[in-house]
């Protein structure tokens, strides 16, 4: 309550202030933002203006921090900050409108205007970024599952112009020319990479966008440094950028923006300073040397650069996307190998970074903030609360949704997580026999009255062979495991089961739906219940929720930011007071920490809660309870080495191997 009333106490504080600079900017007029073209320079106030910035999405911090993020990138030399808008986390159903918490725009934009950061805004309504259907928003596809978006299809554009009539004029006011902090709005993103090359849909985004904006507004956009690239994602009143990474040569890669735009600011609005990650594969790295040195050629040339990342933060919740082909999804963590780690602690790049800078600028006279102190807290035992059968009168409480065959997470109108769909076995199954589906999206775990038969696995395992008596429960709960956020295939985006089961060749039929809302757990009802434990079968548990407290010691003042090392466990979810922290799948990693910011926990003088949903197995002894262990590092670069790795931690090192 006191975090609360804290955060409410300083969106207050923000408002005013922004309030009272918007009279003052008033009072003194020439606020103004312009492109001087045949000088090849921004103007702002009057004044040639460089844009210095760095990419951090207000949606992967957490709100309580973004005051420090953005501290520390003005201290290492940046005067601009670029973000993106995901329409998904703002409308998560359509008509429900959301602006509180990981969502809360404005009090960013305040945040950015106290802090004295300017804002490069990418609003969409594409955004890519590794992001969650590329920040559209999943009830599309309830609409019409085959909607090709990002063009003029109708059913698309109608829901665009709904939501820019919101976002717009929110954008509006926060304006540099009207006192706020943002400088340029981008619209779409590298759609010179998307097979459409759809004019008139850039043409109807401008249109919309300036209409309520203004004509004075700049507008710009993003794409590759191909001449390709560039012809299909630009459109005539814009401003063009391009992205491209360090190892690139700047001067030709400008060379392609000069073939369009033969004067104005150079700028690369993406210039990389690491890379993302994909369960499975070796965390990602950019050598430090090879960044500076490119940073310094662009810089050099007097042109503008956007750093992607500055501070990747965290893909909370079920935020996380995917590519393809093949099928690969994010994992929790975006660190990114970025100048601020997911945590936002400097590190080295961050320091080489600043040093490059300021042989171009003068570095603000104020100290670099701190590091947000950590803490390891150590060993919780978790304990089993349920199945998930055994709790769906708690996080399905509603009647399940009945169908003569499956239908998908957005036919039932639900978009993230989980769902359960059950039927009964019409037959007795003596002997091992397939099961059979093309699709499932993305994960399915197998069960005949709670005993884990098998995991289906999209594009991969296709058959699991069952048995069972006639009458018995089949259960398949299917995990969503990312929606893809790039390319051609993200116009295939639809969830859960999409055809039809068979069993030894026949359709099953007679489904009852259940939509998974682990949110609804809390502990009073955790307390409350009596499962029968799960049920081990060919190496796997029945998925089954379980609950511990975080060990904070009574006497510390106040919880710090820590880490949840999930080893043993294999593969869920993890809740800390209801905040959903992630998915954590350890041994594939690269991944096996979760960063557990500190505004997710209590005072240590209440208890603080741990819930898990583990879908597979604990890999703890019989008999013996399971244990997780909040450290004070975090553990992202695991490496994977075809179907077993070992593990390698830089500063603290386990001697442990994974088996997958």
């Amino acid at each position: 309550m006191a975090k609360k009333e804290a955060l409410t106490t300083t969106r207050m504080l923000l408002v005013l202030t922004f309030l009272i600079s918007l009279f003052s900017l008033s009072m003194c007029g020439n606020t103004s933002f312009s492109i001087d073209y045949n000088g090849n320079t921004f103007v702002l106030d009057g004044k040639p203006f460089r844009a210095i910035s760095g990419s951090l999405h207000y949606s992967r911090v957490h709100p309580y921090y973004w005051h420090d993020r953005l501290l520390k990138m003005v201290a290492g030399g940046l005067n601009t900050v670029q973000t993106y808008v995901p329409w998904n986390i703002h409308e998560p159903k359509e008509g429900e409108y959301n602006f509180k918490g990981l969502a809360d725009i404005e009090l960013f934009l305040q945040t950015a205007q106290e802090v004295g950061i300017k804002v490069l805004l990418r609003s969409g309504p594409y955004i890519c970024g590794e992001w969650e259907y590329g920040g559209l928003p999943a009830w599309l596809l309830s609409i019409d599952p085959n909607m090709i978006v990002r063009t003029m299809d109708p059913g698309y554009i109608a829901a665009v112009d709904k939501w820019f009539d919101v976002l717009m004029p929110l954008l509006k006011k926060y304006l540099h020319e009207n006192g706020g902090p943002i400088l340029m709005v981008q619209i779409e993103n590298e759609y010179g990479s998307y097979f459409a090359c759809d004019f008139d849909y850039l043409r109807f985004l401008y249109k919309k966008a300036r209409g309520i904006l203004g004509e004075t507004a700049i507008i710009y956009t993003t794409d590759g440094d191909g001449a390709a690239y560039v012809k299909c994602g630009s459109i005539e009143g814009s401003y063009i950028t391009i992205d491209f990474g360090p190892t690139n040569n700047p001067v030709a890669n400008f060379a392609v923006q000069r073939q369009f735009q033969p004067q104005g600011p150079l700028m690369n609005s993406e210039f990389y300073t690491g890379w993302l990650d994909h369960w499975g594969n070796p965390h990602a790295h950019t050598n430090l040397d090879t960044v500076c040195k490119s940073l310094d050629k662009i810089l050099a040339l007097g042109a503008n650069v956007n750093m992607y990342m500055y501070e990747g933060g965290t893909n909370f919740g079920y935020w996380n996307g995917a590519n393809a082909p093949p099928y690969q999804p994010v994992p929790t963590s975006y660190d990114y190998d970025a100048p601020l780690n997911e945590t936002g602690d400097i590190t080295d790049k961050y320091i080489a970074i600043r040093q490059t800078i300021s042989k171009y600028q003068k570095l603000p006279e104020i100290p670099i903030p701190p590091n947000t102190p950590k803490g390891k807290y150590g060993t919780t035992q978790m304990n089993f609360v349920s199945t998930i059968q055994d709790a769906l009168d708690v996080v399905s409480p509603d009647k399940p949704v009945y169908s003569t065959y499956p239908l998908t997470m957005e036919q039932i109108r639900f978009y993230y997580g989980f769902i359960l769909y059950r039927t009964k076995l019409p037959r007795d199954i003596n002997q091992l026999t397939p099961l059979l589906t093309k699709g499932v999206r993305d994960r399915g775990y197998v069960m005949v009255d709670q005993v884990p038969q098998g995991i289906f696995i999209r594009d991969d395992v296709i058959q699991v062979n069952i048995t069972g008596k006639q009458g018995q429960m089949l259960d398949i709960l299917v995990e969503n495991t990312g929606r893809i956020g790039f390319a051609t295939l993200m116009n295939y985006n639809v969830k859960g089961l999409t055809e039809n089961i068979t069993l030894d060749g026949e359709i099953l039929t007679g489904w009852n739906i259940y939509p998974i809302s682990l949110e609804n757990i809390n502990s009073s009802i955790i307390s409350t219940r009596q499962g029968s434990g799960p049920k081990l079968n060919n190496g796997l548990l029945t998925p089954s929720i379980y609950m511990g407290k975080v060990p904070i010691p009574t006497s510390d003042p106040e919880p710090k930011d820590t880490f949840l090392d999930m080893r043993p466990w294999v593969k869920g979810q993890a809740f800390v007071n209801g905040f959903n922290v992630g998915r954590y799948w350890p041994k594939m990693g690269p991944q096996v920490t979760l960063y557990v910011p500190k505004p997710a926990l209590v005072s240590p003088s209440l208890p603080n809660y741990l819930v898990m949903f583990e879908l597979e197995n604990t890999s703890c002894p019989p008999s013996q309870p399971c244990n997780v262990i909040f450290t004070d590092k975090p553990f992202i670069n695991a490496i994977p080495a075809g179907s077993s790795f070992s593990v390698r931690e830089i500063k603290e090192g386990y001697n442990w191997n994974l088996r997958v």
